[in-house]
């Protein structure tokens, strides 16, 4: 096999949580154009339409479904929507997420468990639910889980212990999964995203983005393509021997 090669994705099915906007989005346009075929799930109808226009513009052959991530009943049927139209699940990106800014002392118990049950539970939920109907069987798989940098560090920019702590979870429970479900060729990693110019991030951005800029080595912050090639690259064979790892795509920021 070509370096090329390992990159492919043609004949690969690829669920992308979260996927109407973003950098769900993002991720799903980016295994599209490398062969996949793309189902996409979010809350929204609407922006699973719009979604659905721009991956098909692209060539992609794409299913959106309506579930809503917060539910854990509603991953079996979620499965079953992609099961019946590709007939399989190869690549598994866990991305739906949300965060609730609050000082710490103020912080509802109704945001703690919003935001931890989708950001961490939803992740375990879903990944177990497709392997056991898909990964498994097959003894094959891949699960990408989109973490964020707040799983590596705390930036005293944001007050919002939950999202910090629901995405150190979520990177540890890849850890977890990959040393536990090694053994049946399934593959578990994770992109730790900085900021992006995302809905979920463009209220902080708006008041802090010069001050991130100043701190990231790179001098800037994602755009609406930066996290398609590490996407592509833990979804295909060019990653094969790697498990239970993350890339931080951040241009730095982490690391100062």
């Amino acid at each position: 096999m070509s370096v090329r090669e390992m990159f492919e994705l043609g004949g690969k099915v690829a669920l992308v949580t979260g996927g109407s906007r973003g950098l769900g989005l993002q991720i799903a346009t980016g295994l599209g154009e490398m062969g996949a075929k793309i189902a996409i799930s979010a809350r929204n109808p609407a922006e699973l339409e719009e979604a659905k226009s721009y991956l098909e513009k692209h060539g992609i052959d794409v299913l959106t479904v309506v579930n809503d991530m917060s539910d854990a009943t509603q991953a079996p049927a979620l499965v079953d929507a992609v099961l019946g139209r590709f007939g399989a699940i190869h690549i598994l990106v866990n991305n739906a997420g949300t965060s609730w800014g609050a000082p710490a002392e103020q912080l509802p118990l109704e945001a703690w468990n919003k935001v931890m049950t989708l950001n961490a539970t939803s992740v375990f939920v879903l990944s177990q639910a497709v392997a056991n109907r898909c990964f498994i069987p097959n003894h094959a798989g891949n699960i990408i889980v989109v973490a964020s940098v707040a799983a590596l560090r705390i930036g005293m920019r944001m007050k919002a212990v939950p999202y910090y702590a629901s995405k150190a979870a979520a990177l540890h429970m890849v850890r977890a999964l990959a040393s536990e479900w090694g053994p049946y060729g399934i593959r578990v990693n994770a992109i730790c995203p900085g900021f992006f110019p995302s809905k979920m991030a463009s209220g902080l951005l708006a008041k802090i983005e010069a001050s991130v800029i100043a701190q990231t080595p790179l001098g800037r912050i994602g755009n609406d393509t930066d996290l398609q090639g590490a996407a592509v690259y833990l979804a295909s064979d060019a990653s094969r021997h790697v498990t239970g790892q993350y890339i931080a795509v951040d241009g730095g920021a982490s690391i100062v």
